[in-house]
């Protein structure tokens, strides 16, 4: 299965990469984003590609995207990558790119939560809140909460932590308004994603939402979105309070740097073993089919 670790398009302007993909200017006025099949764990990218990875994350949040355009405006325009690039570049787009809207990104994190799990299981044992929001006592980890909570996140710069942030602090940021209508959007989505995987037999656990302005000031849901790289989905046949349950993600590779006692979650980053490799691409591939009902496409 073929790879790509870095796109090198030389017929659009480099815009700049970020642990997955790579951004280039499409005129003034779009973008094309290539989903590489980078993987970052502990926020720090790893040396060697999830073959199809890219594709498989492209695939997934055209259907989600798809699924929840009645909810808020996205910034997909329809334009087929393929037509953008040259055509020696055309097998580095295929599958794994969208031409998108050039929007103002917002640099607040959307995350919502609907079970406990994570840095929120981490704060409530150590504060009985989650982001500032109190939660009842006696929780196990992995619980459902009784609804859906919003904790927004600041965005870091590439290699350093996003950095959870009250929804008052959010404010502050970005405005009340405009805050507001994050939140009530975030919560929506989620419940309306939640509502259908519980169909296919998939739990999700929390995600995150991110969101950009066009030129009119109207908010756009953006990047990706309900992807394995920006979600937690558990299998509902196995899922079971009180334990971290198994989940469609990077589990097989955190697992693996987590017995790396000389590694300091710091990069550069460790070498990943070709069967931590290859579980993790077939989780990722379960994962789309689970979800969607479909394969991945060639």
């Amino acid at each position: 299965m073929n790879s790509l670790y870095q796109s090198s398009i030389t017929s659009l302007k480099l815009l700049g990469r970020g642990k997955v993909r790579d951004n280039y200017a499409v005129g003034d006025d779009k973008i094309l984003i290539v989903t590489t099949d980078r993987l970052s764990a502990f926020d720090v990218v790893m040396n060697e590609p999830i073959p199809a990875k890219g594709k498989v994350l492209n695939q997934m949040s055209d259907f989600w995207f798809d699924k929840l355009a009645g909810i808020v405006p996205n910034h997909l325009t329809g334009i087929a990558p393929e037509t953008v690039v040259a055509a020696d570049e055309v097998d580095q787009v295929k599958g794994r790119a969208v031409v998108a809207k050039r929007l103002q990104p917002i640099l607040v994190e959307a995350v919502v939560r609907g079970y406990i799990i994570g840095s929120g299981w981490k704060d409530y044992q150590a504060t009985g809140s989650v982001c500032g929001i109190p939660l009842p006592a006696g929780l196990r980890q992995a619980d459902k909460l009784a609804q859906p909570i919003f904790t927004p996140a600041a965005k870091a710069d590439l290699g350093e932590h996003d950095e959870n942030i009250s929804f008052e602090e959010m404010e502050k940021r970005i405005g009340k308004e405009l805050a507001a209508k994050m939140r009530d959007v975030s919560i929506k989505l989620y419940q309306t994603a939640a509502d259908y995987a519980a169909t296919r037999g998939i739990i999700i656990a929390d995600t995150k939402f991110e969101f950009g302005l066009d030129e009119n000031g109207v908010l756009h849901l953006m990047d990706e979105v309900l992807t394995a790289d920006s979600s937690r989905f558990w299998p509902a046949d196995s899922y079971a309070p009180g334990m971290s349950p198994p989940s469609f993600d990077k589990q097989f590779v955190r697992d693996y740097l987590e017995t790396l006692t000389s590694w300091n979650k710091t990069a550069p980053a460790p070498a990943l073993p070709p069967d931590v490799i290859d579980k993790t691409g077939a989780k990722y591939r379960e994962a789309l089919q689970r979800l969607t009902g479909e394969t991945l496409k060639d």
